[in-house]
């Protein structure tokens, strides 16, 4: 199947609209000639691209045959698509493993199985809940570059003293709805001034929040986004428009600062707690080093005790895409970004913890980020969960994302939300078994 018969879906229509004009002169392939030139496009910058490069670096100066080309590049997946589809595809691209299903369903990236069982790069390498992820319809299609598990984030300053440890912070849910109302304030006017927790904020994940109920959103090949889990975990996200109101929680969250600023709500001190991942400890450290905080497991329903130590896992990957011309020198990269000395290395300096199945001592011991071992746990927690396997995820979580606000903004039920994104997502995923995979 070629990519122009996926065209359809939000990345590939952009694949066939721009590869003609595009796709040739996407890449700019340096030269060199005592080395086979290898050209690698990653989406990070900043701090997180230099920890990307020092890997690069070490990499060049550790043989003479081949010369990895680091190049940072914004909408990596987009013009990754791009350059795929006009034959002209990077060696090795760094996207996210939620885009894994698409891009595979599109035949745009390699099958790395042959190779890495001839690295001896397998299962028992990796954390599972990671290592799961990236293997689809039978085929390895990626490997780990910084991975990272979720939490709360506590503001021990902003909580009641009886709540501010991570031993003495509420377990449950309803425990936490409880400190929730203790802490939120108003200002006399109505406004929000302080909220316990929002599930809007950061609002990156709200295709995962039945999971945290004990729900899923795909179950074989039968769509489940309004099984009852789902519904339950909808009805405690409406509990909050309730508990503030839905126009005060949209006005409040207009005033929040960016994302790893100064001025974002938990370092600012507007929300006490918050739902993210293990690299938030590298921004507050970054933008507010006196800030104390610490992180637990996200709350379970008092109900189901067996959802204790649940994570939502996510990871940046490193791919082969389809036609690449230097496969084995590209993957030759990729397996040298798996060694636990370069890999702990660049978690480190990324604030993430390892994907790895075996973690030294130092890693632990001189990390910054001081709750990184519960980070660690919560990734090898058999409760964790990735992205859900199917190649139209991007507009599953579209779809999700509608239905969480039409809730927030109390348009409609959780039931009547959930069941009008399950008939859209159907109708969807039945186009696309039909057009794409041929069943």
């Amino acid at each position: 199947m070629t990519l122009k018969e996926v065209a359809g879906t939000s990345l590939f229509g952009l694949v066939i609209l721009g590869a003609a004009v595009y796709g040739d002169r996407v890449v700019s392939r340096q030269t060199r000639n005592d080395r086979i030139n290898v050209i690698y496009w990653e989406k990070w910058t900043g701090a997180e691209g230099e920890e990307m490069r020092k890997v690069v670096d070490a990499f060049n100066r550790s043989q003479d045959r081949i010369f990895v080309t680091y190049l940072s590049i914004s909408g990596v997946d987009t013009k990754t698509m791009l350059a795929t589809a006009g034959g002209n595809p990077p060696d090795v691209a760094g996207i996210w493993d939620n885009q894994l299903y698409e891009f595979s369903d599109a035949k745009a990236l390699t099958d790395l199985s042959p190779l890495a069982k001839d690295a001896g790069l397998n299962s028992s390498y990796y954390i599972k809940g990671y290592w799961d992820v990236l293997n689809y319809r039978g085929k390895l299609w990626a490997l780990p570059s910084t991975p990272a598990s979720i939490a709360l984030h506590v503001r021990p300053d902003l909580v009641p003293p009886e709540n501010a440890t991570p031993e003495t912070f509420p377990k449950t849910l309803e425990g936490m709805d409880a400190l929730v109302n203790k802490v939120s304030k108003k200002k006399p006017n109505g406004d929000l001034e302080l909220s316990g927790f929002l599930p809007s904020n950061p609002g990156w994940w709200n295709w995962s929040w039945g999971m945290y109920f004990g729900g899923k959103l795909i179950d074989g090949d039968r769509l489940t986004l309004d099984s009852p889990e789902n519904i339950r975990a909808f009805k405690w996200i409406a509990s909050y428009a309730k508990r503030f109101g839905a126009k005060e929680v949209q006005n409040f969250q207009s005033g929040f600062g960016a994302f790893a600023t100064p001025q974002d709500p938990f370092m600012s001190g507007k929300v006490a707690t918050e739902l993210n991942g293990t690299w938030k400890g590298n921004y507050v450290r970054v933008y507010h080093p006196d800030l104390k905080w610490f992180a637990v497991p996200f709350p379970y329903p008092a109900d189901r005790p067996d959802l204790a130590n649940h994570s939502q896992l996510a990871q940046d990957v490193l791919t082969i895409p389809r036609g690449a011309k230097h496969i084995r020198e590209g993957f030759e990269f990729i397996k040298f970004v798996q060694r636990q000395d370069v890999m702990e290395g660049l978690c480190a300096g990324h604030g993430k913890n390892s994907p790895l199945q075996s973690v030294s001592d130092h890693f632990f011991t001189s990390n910054q980020n001081k709750y990184i071992r519960l980070f660690d746990q919560l990734a090898r927690s058999p409760k964790s969960f990735g992205p859900p396997q199917i190649g139209i995820l991007p507009q599953l979580q579209n779809e999700m994302n509608v239905a969480f606000q039409e809730v927030s903004t109390e348009q409609k039920t959780p039931e009547q939300a959930l069941h009008d994104a399950q008939t859209r997502v159907t109708a969807m995923w039945t186009t696309y078994k039909d057009q794409v995979l041929n069943r």
